[in-house]
């Protein structure tokens, strides 16, 4: 038995959830696809999945054997890569998962430099707003704002993520521009479903302040609420590296300079260095490169 092809097709049945799936999509036929099945189960010598008319689901030794299986054949691919080509590019593919705001407002410009400068590689992204498992969706790296971070994971710090209070002009002109922090309860303050919902965090002179805010609109990612603060409905913190163009432009005004909200660092997270693929290990080194200690995007906003 190719072991490996056994190992590729329980893998790929698994991914896509049946096997009539799984053998389009490796060009095979369903009695085939189901013959290395069986033979992968008589090799490990347990029933893996568990297979009706109507779903397919894994058993307690499928559970323990998906994720070997996935490394056995990330480490023959790399291996063959090695072989094959030891002094070329980077190839191959990635999945990176990263926030809806900084995945628009910068990881997607890095990428398209990254792969013109390497044209076999192939990059998926995957714009979520929420924390993802790297490993059961098949993740190879996340980018993250956080400084509490899961200690599982290995993680690169890659620059920092400052914030900012700002509002249109328009929404200023009709209410006023708040100049100290406490004032910030008194008018419409857009919020993060996620983050400072309800408080807003800042350091002031040394000291840390805690302003309660409320408003009228929150969204679980800040482009949204960009687009509601440049339409003049309130004062929202937004990150610099996705305003800081309209602050620039004057289409969004800083309010409270000398109030700091919390900064946060941004970090490339995966799952272990050992067999790191060379195509996750240069997308690594590009990140830290372009990204820098002190971010580009703050360059003459502090």
């Amino acid at each position: 038995m190719d072991r490996l092809n056994a190992m590729r097709v329980f893998v790929t049945v698994v991914d896509l959830g049946s096997q009539s799936a799984a053998a389009d999509h490796l060009q095979l036929s369903r009695p085939v696809v189901s013959r290395y099945l069986a033979e992968l189960e008589h090799w490990v010598g347990a029933r893996l999945m568990q297979r009706t008319t109507r779903k397919l689901s894994l058993t307690a030794a499928g559970e323990e054997t998906l994720p070997r299986c996935r490394q056995l054949l990330e480490l023959a691919g790399d291996l063959q890569a090695a072989v094959q080509q030891p002094n070329d590019a980077p190839r191959g593919a990635l999945r990176i998962s990263v926030s809806t705001s900084f995945g628009q407002a910068q990881l997607a410009p890095a990428i398209a430099d990254y792969v013109r400068r390497y044209p076999a590689v192939k990059v998926e992204l995957q714009m979520l707003d929420r924390t993802v498992n790297l490993v059961d969706e098949r993740i190879d790296l996340a980018i993250r704002t956080s400084n509490d971070l899961d200690p599982n994971l290995i993680a690169r710090r890659l620059t920092l993520c400052r914030s900012v209070i700002c509002a249109a002009p328009a929404y200023l002109r009709e209410h006023g521009t708040p100049l100290r922090v406490e004032q910030l309860s008194q008018h419409n303050c857009l919020t993060h479903a996620y983050f400072g919902h309800s408080l807003w965090h800042f350091e002031v002179d040394g000291q840390q302040v805690t302003v309660p805010v409320q408003g009228n609109i929150s969204a679980n990612e800040s482009m949204t609420l960009q687009g509601a603060a440049l339409a003049g409905a309130g004062i929202a913190m937004l990150p610099t590296y996705q305003a800081a163009d309209a602050l620039r432009s004057g289409a969004l005004l800083r309010l409270i300079p000398e109030a700091k909200p919390q900064a946060l660092n941004l970090n490339a997270v995966y799952t272990s260095r050992k067999h790191m693929p060379a195509t996750l290990r240069s997308m690594l080194d590009f990140l830290a490169h372009r990204f820098k200690d002190e971010p580009p995007w703050d360059s003459d906003l502090y």
